[in-house]
């Protein structure tokens, strides 16, 4: 099974998603909804990133928050 890293930045308000390493990022596109798509140089989507994110426990959201290693 493909290991998901969930990355949410409260500062920032955005959630990125990588579905593989994110070193592999070779191209992003924004959306017209404000959503980063990040493409490998074959052009496969490996992770997204949505803008104005503000994640609020209360709402019944699960999240677990990880410490940005970057």
């Amino acid at each position: 099974m493909a290991k998901i890293n969930l990355i949410h930045d409260n500062i920032g308000k955005t959630l990125t998603i990588h579905f593989s390493d994110a070193k592999e990022e070779f191209v992003s596109e924004l959306t017209d909804d404000e959503i980063i798509v990040m493409k490998n140089k074959d052009g496969k989507v490996i992770g997204l990133e949505i803008l104005h994110f503000d994640y609020n426990p209360d709402e019944g959201i699960s999240l677990k928050v990880v410490p940005n290693l970057a």
